[in-house]
């Protein structure tokens, strides 16, 4: 069966050098794995496991560097820069503590591997699901695993696990103190993250899942296609894994980038005999609850 592949370029300005820098904690610890977009512009990168970066802009631009149990900062840098990113201060919430029986499970989300497929290319997205709450979920509220598909094109990929508030239109605050990273082996997946040991119960503004990119050397290969224009065959830089996507006629889709959340929208086709005619493009995820 044909595999449908979506993918994104962009073309950055060559008036832009490469910039390096390290990201620290207020330690001089250095950070791992920082989500770096250069703001409302689509050009991003990932802090490697010494926290250090290299991205194309120039010096008056502001970046915004994220990452799970810091706060969020905006910034502009020069080459060599040290960017300090402070603790998060979680409020912390009454714990009720009981004998969970953990004898009940659903899964939701109506997610189903299918031969769509979606590329990072070389950005850091974070693409992300809306599972918006109902109240059966009190049966079974606490998420207990959370289900994605994948179609990774190098024999072990990494990919971080985010989980999201959800505050009336846009995902909010992380709901781990910590990065869950995960390895995703080669081939189309279905794969099982189980979350319990966290005690996520499911909020009622509902919550986001979101599958993070990271563009780091060991994701990195290299994709061709063929040029609409020319018709050649041009290799592309990507980063794995790609993420099976499913089609829906309800707008719970959610992208991160340019350093902010963007909404997907419903846009009009008119190639009706699509699958995603009249529908939006989101993450094949499920997530199972239990009690």
């Amino acid at each position: 069966m044909k595999n449908t592949v979506y993918f994104f370029l962009f073309i950055t300005s060559t008036l832009s050098s490469q910039i390096k820098g390290i990201v620290v904690d207020d330690k001089g610890s250095p950070i791992q794995y920082v989500n770096i977009w250069v703001e409302n512009e689509d050009i991003g990168t990932t802090s490697d496991e010494n926290g250090i970066f290299k991205i194309y802009t120039t010096s008056d631009k502001v970046l915004i560097f994220s990452s799970v149990g810091y706060e969020v900062k905006k910034t502009a840098i020069k080459d060599n820069d040290k960017i300090i990113l402070k603790e998060a201060i979680f409020k912390l919430k009454e714990l009720v503590i009981s004998n969970r029986k953990k004898d009940k499970e659903i899964e939701i989300g109506e997610a189903k591997k299918i031969h769509h497929s979606q590329l990072s290319g070389n950005k850091p997205w974070i693409y992300g699901k809306l599972f918006e709450y109902d109240s059966i979920y009190e049966i079974t509220p606490f998420l207990k695993k959370i289900v994605f598909f994948s179609d990774n094109e190098k024999k072990d990929a990494r990919l971080k696990i985010r989980i999201f508030e959800f505050n009336d239109s846009i995902p909010t605050s992380d709901l781990l103190h910590d990065d869950l990273i995960v390895t995703v082996k080669r081939g189309m997946r279905k794969n099982e993250i189980d979350v319990s040991e966290y005690n996520i119960r499911f909020p009622e503004k509902g919550i986001v899942i979101g599958l993070e990119w990271m563009i780091i050397e060991e994701n990195k290969y290299f994709f061709e296609y063929e040029s609409f224009e020319t018709k050649e065959i041009v290799k592309s830089e990507a980063y794995a894994p790609s993420l099976i996507v499913n089609y829906s006629e309800v707008e719970n889709s959610f992208n991160y980038m340019q350093g902010k959340w963007h909404r997907s929208k419903i846009t009009p086709t008119v190639r009706k005999d699509k699958p995603w005619y009249n529908k939006v493009m989101l993450p094949a995820i499920n997530l199972i609850l239990t009690n």
